[in-house]
């Protein structure tokens, strides 16, 4: 079930999902066309992309996308058995953290950008439940360039949702999301087009 409500950011009309143990909000056109597009080029030929290795199953295996971990210095957080470090703010993505935080009212301080070359680059079911987040993460994911599919499912009950994330749109994933669902970007061997992917998130600096 959705429910359309007019979004703080005059930009685009936000849409709710009403689901079970999730807050799901869809913001379809938070950057329009040309603000994406001046973004999509640069980012993809200016940042240091890496194949990253993580460990599945006891055995180290390549990503199937390219991605690099920018934020705070204290910013560090480990996943599938790897440790990442921030890399510095590029200063588009340093604006777009504080443009996305004050568009959905969060202090937001890192993000995950994933580079898609095309539809057979993707990623498995995973949650976003890293210690670091702590608890009830806020997740917000900017898409850049081509359109995918993007699939949740809850752990338990066997709710689903599959939505479109297009050029420019914002999805924000927050409530207990993290802990009572999984996401993922499945393959599409009719893209051909890449997709540029930044998921932000806030980590509390030490006490």
């Amino acid at each position: 079930m959705t429910r359309q409500a007019q979004s703080d950011n005059s930009k685009a009309v936000a849409q709710h999902f009403l689901l079970p143990d999730a807050e799901i909000t869809l913001w379809r056109l938070w950057l329009d066309k040309p603000d994406a597009d001046a973004l999509l080029a640069p980012l993809t030929r200016e940042l240091s992309w890496r194949q990253e290795q993580i460990r599945i199953y006891g055995k180290t295996v390549k990503i199937p996308r390219q991605q690099v971990w920018m934020g705070e210095p204290h910013c560090s957080y480990q996943y599938s058995g790897v440790r990442f470090t921030p890399s510095a703010w590029h200063p588009a993505v340093q604006r777009l953290t504080a443009a996305v935080s004050d568009s959905i009212n969060q202090p937001l301080n890192c993000v995950l950008l994933n580079l898609y070359a095309n539809g057979q680059d993707h990623m498995g079911w995973h949650a976003d439940n890293e210690p670091e987040l702590g608890v009830a993460p806020i997740i917000a994911s900017l898409s850049l360039g081509a359109t995918r599919r993007f699939d949740l499912q809850h752990q338990t009950q066997g709710h689903q949702l599959q939505l479109q994330l297009e050029h420019g749109s914002l999805l924000v994933m927050a409530g207990a999301c993290q802990q009572h669902w999984q996401h993922r970007l499945p393959k599409q061997s009719r893209v051909a087009a890449p997709r540029l992917n930044l998921t932000f998130r806030y980590i509390a600096p030490p006490v």
